[in-house]
Protein backbone atom coordinates (compact mmCIF):
# COMPACT_ATOMS: atom_id res chain seq x y z
CA UNK A 1 0.00 0.00 0.00
CA UNK A 2 2.69 2.50 1.01
CA UNK A 3 4.60 1.82 -2.58
CA UNK A 4 1.09 2.12 -4.57
CA UNK A 5 0.93 5.24 -2.85
CA UNK A 6 4.45 6.72 -3.33
CA UNK A 7 4.53 5.61 -6.60
CA UNK A 8 1.39 7.79 -7.10
CA UNK A 9 2.45 10.86 -5.53
CA UNK A 10 6.23 10.82 -7.67
CA UNK A 11 4.07 9.86 -10.73
CA UNK A 12 2.82 13.67 -11.06
CA UNK A 13 6.51 14.75 -10.25
CA UNK A 14 8.16 12.95 -12.56
CA UNK A 15 5.54 13.99 -15.09
CA UNK A 16 6.11 18.00 -14.41
CA UNK A 17 9.58 17.46 -14.53
CA UNK A 18 9.62 15.43 -17.99
CA UNK A 19 6.78 17.09 -19.72
CA UNK A 20 6.01 20.35 -21.50
CA UNK A 21 3.10 21.42 -20.08
CA UNK A 22 3.30 21.88 -16.58
CA UNK A 23 0.89 23.53 -15.72
CA UNK A 24 -1.69 20.37 -16.11
CA UNK A 25 0.62 18.10 -14.27
CA UNK A 26 0.93 20.95 -11.23
CA UNK A 27 -2.70 19.95 -11.30
CA UNK A 28 -2.73 16.91 -11.16
CA UNK A 29 0.41 17.23 -8.28
CA UNK A 30 -1.94 19.23 -6.38
CA UNK A 31 -5.37 16.60 -6.41
CA UNK A 32 -3.05 13.94 -5.89
CA UNK A 33 -1.39 15.87 -3.13
CA UNK A 34 -4.72 16.23 -1.25
CA UNK A 35 -6.16 13.04 -1.79
CA UNK A 36 -2.31 11.66 -0.50
CA UNK A 37 -3.13 13.85 2.84
CA UNK A 38 -6.71 13.07 3.47
CA UNK A 39 -6.39 9.66 3.06
CA UNK A 40 -3.38 9.70 5.40
CA UNK A 41 -5.28 11.98 8.16
CA UNK A 42 -8.31 9.12 7.84
CA UNK A 43 -5.80 6.29 7.88
CA UNK A 44 -4.36 7.81 11.35
CA UNK A 45 -7.63 8.06 12.87
CA UNK A 46 -8.74 4.42 12.12
CA UNK A 47 -5.21 3.16 13.04
CA UNK A 48 -5.73 4.84 16.64
CA UNK A 49 -9.58 3.40 17.47
CA UNK A 50 -7.85 0.35 16.22
CA UNK A 51 -5.05 0.88 18.92
CA UNK A 52 -7.62 1.86 21.53
CA UNK A 53 -9.88 -1.15 20.84
CA UNK A 54 -6.87 -3.36 21.25
CA UNK A 55 -5.67 -1.13 24.32
CA UNK A 56 -8.90 -1.31 26.31
CA UNK A 57 -10.06 -4.86 25.37
CA UNK A 58 -8.73 -7.73 27.85
CA UNK A 59 -7.03 -9.96 27.46
CA UNK A 60 -5.87 -7.53 24.70
CA UNK A 61 -2.68 -9.50 23.84
CA UNK A 62 -0.66 -6.68 22.85
CA UNK A 63 2.57 -5.52 23.81
CA UNK A 64 4.23 -2.60 25.31
CA UNK A 65 6.93 -3.03 22.87
CA UNK A 66 3.82 -3.27 20.02
CA UNK A 67 2.18 -0.56 21.76
CA UNK A 68 5.24 2.05 21.84
CA UNK A 69 6.47 0.77 18.06
CA UNK A 70 2.85 1.54 17.17
CA UNK A 71 2.84 4.70 18.77
CA UNK A 72 6.09 5.80 16.99
CA UNK A 73 4.87 4.84 13.71
CA UNK A 74 1.44 7.60 14.08
CA UNK A 75 3.70 10.24 15.54
CA UNK A 76 6.03 10.10 12.32
CA UNK A 77 3.48 9.75 9.86
CA UNK A 78 1.34 12.31 11.81
CA UNK A 79 4.86 14.91 11.34
CA UNK A 80 4.98 13.30 7.50
CA UNK A 81 1.54 14.04 6.45
CA UNK A 82 0.89 17.20 8.01
CA UNK A 83 4.29 18.87 6.71
CA UNK A 84 2.67 17.94 3.23
CA UNK A 85 -0.53 19.30 3.95
CA UNK A 86 1.03 22.57 5.48
CA UNK A 87 3.34 22.66 2.43
CA UNK A 88 0.45 22.50 -0.29
CA UNK A 89 -1.86 25.03 1.62
CA UNK A 90 0.36 27.79 2.19
CA UNK A 91 0.80 30.55 -0.15
CA UNK A 92 -1.31 29.03 -2.80
CA UNK A 93 0.31 25.58 -3.06
CA UNK A 94 2.87 24.42 -5.79
CA UNK A 95 0.86 26.12 -8.46
CA UNK A 96 1.69 29.68 -7.14
CA UNK A 97 5.00 28.29 -6.23
CA UNK A 98 5.99 27.49 -9.62
CA UNK A 99 4.18 30.57 -10.95
CA UNK A 100 6.04 33.27 -8.99
CA UNK A 101 2.86 34.09 -7.70
CA UNK A 102 2.26 33.03 -4.26
CA UNK A 103 -0.75 33.64 -2.73
CA UNK A 104 -1.40 35.39 1.08
CA UNK A 105 0.39 33.29 3.86
CA UNK A 106 -1.51 31.30 6.36
CA UNK A 107 1.64 31.02 8.36
CA UNK A 108 4.25 33.80 9.30
CA UNK A 109 7.82 32.67 9.68
CA UNK A 110 9.87 34.57 11.76
CA UNK A 111 12.51 35.11 9.06
CA UNK A 112 9.41 37.42 7.14
CA UNK A 113 8.49 39.81 9.92
CA UNK A 114 13.13 40.54 9.94
CA UNK A 115 13.28 43.91 9.42
CA UNK A 116 17.28 43.45 8.80
CA UNK A 117 18.16 44.97 5.15
CA UNK A 118 21.41 42.89 5.10
CA UNK A 119 19.38 39.24 4.95
CA UNK A 120 18.92 37.93 1.65
CA UNK A 121 15.15 37.55 0.46
CA UNK A 122 13.70 34.57 1.81
CA UNK A 123 10.62 32.27 0.98
CA UNK A 124 9.51 28.61 3.23
CA UNK A 125 10.61 26.15 1.59
CA UNK A 126 9.24 22.08 2.73
CA UNK A 127 11.57 21.68 5.79
CA UNK A 128 10.55 25.22 7.20
CA UNK A 129 6.96 23.01 7.19
CA UNK A 130 8.55 19.79 8.15
CA UNK A 131 10.23 21.86 10.97
CA UNK A 132 6.04 23.63 11.38
CA UNK A 133 4.99 20.45 11.95
CA UNK A 134 7.29 18.94 14.30
CA UNK A 135 7.40 21.29 16.51
CA UNK A 136 3.27 20.85 16.71
CA UNK A 137 3.51 17.33 17.08
CA UNK A 138 6.16 17.43 19.78
CA UNK A 139 5.12 20.88 21.62
CA UNK A 140 1.53 20.95 21.09
CA UNK A 141 1.76 24.81 19.85
CA UNK A 142 3.13 26.80 17.14
CA UNK A 143 6.94 27.41 17.89
CA UNK A 144 8.16 28.26 14.97
CA UNK A 145 5.40 30.42 12.47
CA UNK A 146 2.03 31.98 13.78
CA UNK A 147 -0.86 30.55 11.79
CA UNK A 148 -2.85 33.70 10.21
CA UNK A 149 -5.65 31.98 8.63
CA UNK A 150 -8.35 29.82 10.09
CA UNK A 151 -7.45 26.72 7.93
CA UNK A 152 -4.27 26.93 9.19
CA UNK A 153 -5.16 26.79 12.65
CA UNK A 154 -7.82 24.40 12.33
CA UNK A 155 -5.00 22.18 10.88
CA UNK A 156 -2.67 22.61 13.82
CA UNK A 157 -5.09 22.00 15.94
CA UNK A 158 -5.47 18.62 14.17
CA UNK A 159 -2.02 17.81 13.84
CA UNK A 160 -1.98 18.39 17.76
CA UNK A 161 -4.79 16.74 18.75
CA UNK A 162 -3.55 13.18 16.52
CA UNK A 163 -0.04 14.00 18.52
CA UNK A 164 -1.57 14.32 21.86
CA UNK A 165 -3.56 11.22 21.28
CA UNK A 166 -1.04 9.40 19.90
CA UNK A 167 1.47 10.48 23.45
CA UNK A 168 -0.79 10.61 26.11
CA UNK A 169 -2.91 7.43 25.68
CA UNK A 170 -0.94 4.89 24.12
CA UNK A 171 2.51 5.70 24.47
CA UNK A 172 2.09 6.33 28.28
CA UNK A 173 0.47 3.23 27.69
CA UNK A 174 2.97 1.71 26.12
CA UNK A 175 5.59 2.66 28.93
CA UNK A 176 3.48 1.18 31.47
CA UNK A 177 3.33 -2.02 29.90
CA UNK A 178 6.89 -2.31 29.65
CA UNK A 179 7.27 -1.25 33.54
CA UNK A 180 4.99 -4.30 34.45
Amino acid sequence: MVLLLTGVLIAPMAGLWLSSAKQRWLQIEGIITMLFVVLGVVGMVFDLKDLFVKMVTPPNGITGIQLLNSSISLWASNLLVFSVAYWRVDRGGSVARANQKPGAPDWLFPREGADDESLPPWRPTFVDYLFLAFCTAAAFTPAEAMPMTTRAKLLMMAEGFIALITVLAIASRAIGLLGS
